[in-house]
């Protein structure tokens, strides 16, 4: 019989699903415990949500077929969250580790319902954060995406004791950047513990995202001409630089006037509507509702720059995808990103936190075809060497099997 894995993810996120599509493939028996209100995913031999660090109020959520009485937000409250989203972030350092006091029981009944033979745990908060209540007799794993350790891990005196709970109680660690190998013995991470360095989706299906087609710039009143400048990130108060992003823009125009800069997921955003108005760049940019992955990766391909100011980062699974598909990366200059990027050859390093060094390098790699050409030859071979599916399965599949008798 197949093992049987317990997944604790926000059941929302693109990345969670492709891990779980990923490990589904390796024939393992799937359950999901989702923080986040949302559908459960196809296959599920179990599906639960329990919205921890008031996950319920957010601005972002699916219906789901599964009752959760309380789970769906008021519009009022997801006014204020989207207005005020640094704040609530702040709120949720506090009170989030705080809600796990409340839900950790019925985690701990649900894990004797579902039986799993192994518990792994997205990402450090929330949900390793709730699974580092798991009883001793079930092997619990733990990765970390992005800015687990260098941003929320010292968010509160909460985040910290949780934090350090959750590493200690890990018996295997799992990152998409070597980095947080190195941090996560900082926080508490025995040195004995198993680790493994994989993309946080799981690895990329490198040649659908190849085969992708199906983005009409018409149907987004996006003129063909001019060069286009991807920033898929939406808002990360704190870890993105959105504000930098739109503030450069000007520089940008005044040497390429006919440039696009063409933001998924950021539709009916009035913040950023506020800073595409106070720059006077309306007719450049362009504010895009999501898009499926399918579209996504047809926009990188038809781009000539992907742009991430980003100071808090692990290896964003959108960065390898647009890598994949030749949009050349300018993106913040940090430790993460330096894993995947040399300045110079196959992307640009910027300080994230100054518009004007982010305009000249968008100006530089706007200038730079032959750079641009060059770069997208040697990231196309460097995802196959090590973001590919079937380079990344078999390990993934290796490493589990240390934890399953």
């Amino acid at each position: 019989m197949s093992a049987h894995i317990l997944i604790i993810a926000d059941g929302r996120s693109p990345t969670a699903r492709s891990w779980i599509a990923n490990i589904q493939a390796l024939g393992y028996n799937v359950s999901l415990v989702s923080t986040f209100p949302c559908d459960p995913p196809e296959g599920m031999r179990h599906f639960s949500i329990l919205p921890v660090a008031l996950s319920r109020f957010s601005s972002d959520t699916t219906t789901s077929p599964q009752p959760a009485p309380d789970r769906t937000p008021l519009p009022s409250a997801r006014a204020f969250i989207r207005r005020f989203a640094p704040l609530f972030q702040s709120f949720r350092y506090y009170l989030g580790p705080l809600s796990l006091l409340r839900y950790a029981p019925a985690y701990q009944h649900l894990l004797k319902e579902i039986k799993p033979d192994l518990v792994h745990a997205l990402r450090i908060p929330f949900e390793g954060m709730l699974g580092s209540y798991t009883p001793e007799g079930i092997p619990f794993l733990i990765s970390t995406w992005g800015n687990d350790l260098t941003l929320h891990a010292a968010g509160s005196l909460f985040m910290r004791a949780f934090t350090k709970r959750c590493l200690a109680r890990a018996n295997g660690f799992m990152a998409d950047t070597h980095r947080d190998t190195r941090l996560a013995h900082v926080w508490g991470l025995a040195e004995n513990v198993p680790r493994l360095v994989v993309p946080g989706a799981g690895g990329l299906d490198v040649e659908a995202i190849l085969r992708a087609q199906g983005f009409e710039p018409a149907a987004f009143a996006i003129p063909d001409q001019g060069d286009w400048v991807v920033n898929p990130r939406s808002l990360r108060p704190g870890s993105v630089h959105q504000e930098v992003f739109f503030a450069a823009i000007p520089d940008v125009l005044t040497d390429h006037p006919e440039t696009r800069f063409i933001c998924p997921g950021l539709a009916g955003n009035s913040q950023v509507q506020g800073w595409v108005e106070k720059f006077g760049i309306q007719q450049n940019t362009h504010l895009l509702p999501k898009l499926s992955q399918t579209l996504l990766w047809s926009l990188y391909q038809q781009a000539q720059l992907y742009v991430s100011p980003s100071s808090h980062d692990g290896t964003p699974n959108s960065l390898l995808e647009a890598m994949a598909c030749g949009c050349f990366p300018v993106v913040g200059d940090i430790e993460s990103l330096r894993e995947w990027i040399e300045d110079g050859t196959n992307g640009l390093l910027v300080n994230p936190t100054s518009e004007k060094d982010l305009a000249a390098a968008i100006c530089h790699a706007l200038n730079a075809e032959d750079l641009r050409q060059n770069a997208a030859h040697h990231n196309l071979a460097l995802i196959r060497e090590r973001a590919a599916q079937n380079i990344t399965r078999p390990r993934i599949d290796a490493f589990y099997r240390q934890f399953i008798t």
